[in-house]
Formats: structure tokens, C-alpha cells, sequence
């Protein structure tokens, strides 16, 4: 079985692909052939040494995972041999076989194709966990979309339109906020050429009813003073590579919320009402009401290459690794 290894933090350089022992299932667990693995940015966290979870190395980045169910251990009945399955982990996914809790995993419809089925659980699940339950987003609402372009962003653009809001997407090129449009949104901001603060008091006559921010650096600090009253911002992540630190007036002064949306810890805490968002999520692809954006497809052995254009902000939509 190959896997991809990261043998030691810091450079993207350094991961390798090895052959390493097929897994076999325990009690409770089963074994998935591995067809498709998306990237995420902890990811690329993860490589660096810079993530809020630090395996030792060796290790296989990799955190969703999209395949066949090859093999049961005792106690597992509800999965069968066949079955299309996704499953989200923090780390371990870029292998071609891989030893799984049965809970964890979620059944597919086998008409959705393995790269989609690799890149819908965490950018969407993160997307309708924070609008949902974090941001009580209501139809009508200003939502403003920062990193629109990204895998969380475009899901954003999605489940906020289904939602019933007026999407801004933000973004760094034309042609990202291209494929922004495509997906559904109202308007959208060159934040690399337009002042945001402006741009989105103006587009929005007033202020972001809820804004959700995956970026962080620069641009966290003008988004937020241009907060409608009562304004939700959403913290997703830092993907610009910067963690802002924000003047806490402004929160005061626009009476808004800055708020925290964690949907890994989500999961772990609250697995059942999790449950039925993702029953929520699968009807959606099912429908064609979700339809991930996968950009582009890399081989185990260019998984350094992926991670550099993830890195570097060049991904639209998801990016996967293909065993």
C-alpha cells in the first residue's frame, strides 16, 4: 500500500510516498479503499508544524477522505463490503487503504463521483454548522463572503444563497470573483483593487448582517468596521497566514458579535445533531442545491505541489489527491 509521508515538519518538500503495510480492521472499524482525498488548509498547517494538533512525524496528512469500504471488523453493521462512504479525521487520509471507525463515516449515494464526494464534508459542513447554528443567518440578511473563491468560500456562497441572503463575494482576482458569480453571488468586491470597508457599506446600504472570514490577516480588521448593527462575524480560520489582532471598540461601537465556529470540536461534541446536518448536506448534493467546485487533481506523488498552490491561495474551489 503507498502512502504519502511527511517525515518531517517545515518544508512541503519533504513529503515522500512510501509503501507501508495494508491496514486490517479491528473491532468497530473498518477498512476503506481510498479514491479520492481533498485539501484543507490545516493541511498544509499540519506539514509546517504550525496546526493546533501536532502528530509526530511520520505521519500521512490528509483529513477527507472519499472511497469503497473493502472490509469489516467484528460489530460493524452499519456499513456492508461495497458501500460508498466519506469520513473526516484530522490527519491519515492520503494513504490508498485505510483502517476507519465504522462512526465515523457517512455513506455516499453512489451516483456522486469520489472527488466530489472527497471535497463536500468539511467546507460545507463548516459553512452550515457557522451560518446555521453560529449566525442564525435569516433570509434577506447581507452575507459577505471573505476568501469567496476557496473551497469554504464558494460553500459559503452556496449554502447562503439556499439560505435566502444577498451574497458579497471577496476576492483577490477577476477571475476568481468569476466563478464567485457563477455560484450564485449578488455582488462582489476586488479586495486587491476596491477598499473593502467601503466596498461593503456601499453595496450593502449600510453593513454586513453576517460576515464570515477564513482569511484573517489584512483584511479581518476594515471588514469588521464595516459591520451592520447587530453584525455576526463569523471566525473560520487564517489562511492569509496572519492571526489579526482586532481593536475590541469596534465590536463595542457597531454592538456586534465576533464569533467562534469550530466545527471539527462540533462534531466531537454534539455527533448527533451533526448527524442530521450532514443527512441535510447529502440531500442537498443529491439535488444539485451543493455541487462542490473541484479545480484541479494531483497524484500522490505531486502532494507537495497541491499543498504549495493551497498555500499560496492559487486553489478555486478544492483541489484532490487521487491514489
Amino acid at each position: 500500500m503507498r502512502a504519502v509521508i511527511c517525515n518531517e515538519l517545515g518544508s512541503l518538500d519533504k513529503l515522500s510516498v512510501e509503501e507501508l503495510e495494508s491496514p486490517t480492521a479491528d473491532p468497530g472499524q473498518v477498512v476503506i479503499e481510498v479514491r479520492a482525498s481533498s485539501l484543507n488548509f490545516p493541511d498544509v498547517l499540519l506539514v509546517q508544524g504550525k496546526y493546533q494538533f501536532k502528530p509526530p512525524p511520520p505521519f500521512s496528512p490528509g483529513g477527507e477522505v472519499a472511497g469503497v469500504v473493502t472490509q469489516l471488523g467484528e460489530g460493524v453493521d452499519n456499513v456492508a463490503v461495497g458501500d460508498h462512504v466519506v469520513t473526516a479525521m484530522p490527519w491519515g487520509g492520503w494513504r490508498e487503504q485505510l483502517a476507519v471507525d465504522a462512526a465515523r463515516l457517512v455513506p455516499m449515494p453512489k451516483s456522486i463521483a469520489f472527488d466530489v464526494a472527497a471535497s463536500f464534508l468539511c467546507a460545507y459542513g463548516t459553512v452550515q454548522y457557522a451560518l446555521q447554528d453560529r449566525a442564525a443567518l435569516q433570509p434577506g440578511e447581507w452575507l459577505v463572503v471573505l476568501g469567496a473563491a476557496g473551497g469554504v468560500g464558494l460553500a459559503t456562497v452556496e449554502i447562503g444563497k439556499l439560505m435566502g441572503a444577498k451574497v458579497v463575494a471577496c476576492a483577490s482576482t477577476d477571475d476568481k470573483l468569476a466563478l464567485c458569480k457563477e455560484y450564485g453571488a449578488d455582488e462582489v468586491i476586488n479586495y486587491s483593487t476596491e477598499d473593502l470597508k467601503q466596498r461593503i457599506r456601499s453595496l450593502t446600504g449600510g453593513g454586513a448582517d453576517v460576515l464570515l472570514d477564513p482569511v484573517g490577516g489584512t483584511y479581518s480588521e476594515p471588514a469588521l468596521r464595516a459591520m451592520a448593527w447587530y453584525g455576526r462575524y463569523l471566525v473560520v480560520g487564517f489562511a492569509g497566514n496572519d492571526i489579526p489582532s482586532i481593536p475590541l471598540n469596534l465590536v463595542l461601537l457597531k454592538s456586534c458579535q465576533l464569533v467562534g465556529v469550530f466545527w471539527g470540536q462540533f462534531i466531537l461534541r454534539q455527533p448527533q445533531a451533526n448527524q442530521v446536518k450532514v443527512a441535510q448536506l447529502i440531500d442537498w448534493l443529491r439535488q444539485g442545491k451543493i455541487n462542490p467546485h473541484v479545480s484541479k487533481r494531483y497524484s500522490f506523488a505531486e502532494a507537495g505541489d497541491a499543498l504549495r498552490q493551497m498555500m499560496e491561495r492559487k486553489a478555486r474551489g478544492k483541489i484532490v489527491l487521487v491514489p
